[in-house]
């Protein structure tokens, strides 16, 4: 199945790329262009940007990174010292504890090396669907979608796609997007949903897919 014919996807992707070109990308991506993609990093990164703002969980991942790279060393770290790092994130402690516990299940159970593998992932406490597609996507380029909050305001104000339900959000963009763009959604979608598609007061008039938006059309004909 693919996008319905109101839908030419690749151009709107294409266009939402031209226009969020001047925009700082989204952290784990502009985490990875900066030199942090594996996929351990990728997966702690994730972690510390669940309800945080990429301002601040951005800086919280590299200075993170300044102490630890890989689960080994992340483990030897005291907590108090990785709490203290990422403070200024959600839940310093818990999220401490998760970064905590996946290098202690990729150490022990697979040999220090992150597993490719969704099912492996979201095993561990606190890693839920949402950051293993996002991390296997971004650092492997393995066709994975991952539904924030912006992605699911977005591609419901388009009509591409209608539900309420993450899950279900989930397997219907898996049905109408072709899966070499499934990473594409992620990489376009989320400065597209913060910077024009916002949730008050969207940019409508400076939309660059207005035209294809139910929304949009909707806001025009008021």
């Amino acid at each position: 199945m693919s996008a319905p014919e109101a839908y030419p996807l690749d151009e709107m992707l294409g266009r939402v790329e031209t226009q969020i070109a001047g925009f700082p990308k989204a952290a784990m991506f502009g985490l990875a262009d900066e030199g942090y993609d594996s996929l351990y990093e990728q997966l702690v990164s994730c972690v510390l940007s669940i309800r945080t703002y990429d301002e601040t969980s951005f800086p919280a991942s590299v200075a993170l990174f300044a102490l630890a790279r890989t689960p080994e060393a992340m483990l030897a770290v005291d907590r108090e010292r990785i709490v203290e790092t990422i403070a200024r994130c959600t839940y310093p402690g818990q999220k401490a504890d998760t970064i905590l516990a996946l290098s202690r299940a990729i150490v022990e159970d697979y040999d220090g090396r992150a597993p490719a593998d969704f099912d492996a992932l979201t095993a561990v406490r606190g890693i839920g669907p949402k950051c293993a597609n996002l991390a296997l996507g971004v650092a492997l380029g393995l066709p994975a979608i991952s539904v924030d909050v912006h992605v699911h305001r977005v591609v419901n104000r388009w009509g591409l796609v209608e539900t309420k339900d993450p899950k279900q959000m989930l397997a219907a963009l898996e049905r109408v997007v072709p899966r070499e763009r499934w990473v594409d959604v992620n990489r376009l979608l989320m400065p597209f949903g913060k910077r024009i598609c916002v949730g008050r007061r969207p940019r409508c008039g400076a939309c660059a897919v207005r035209a294809y938006c139910d929304y949009g059309r909707t806001v025009a004909n008021e």
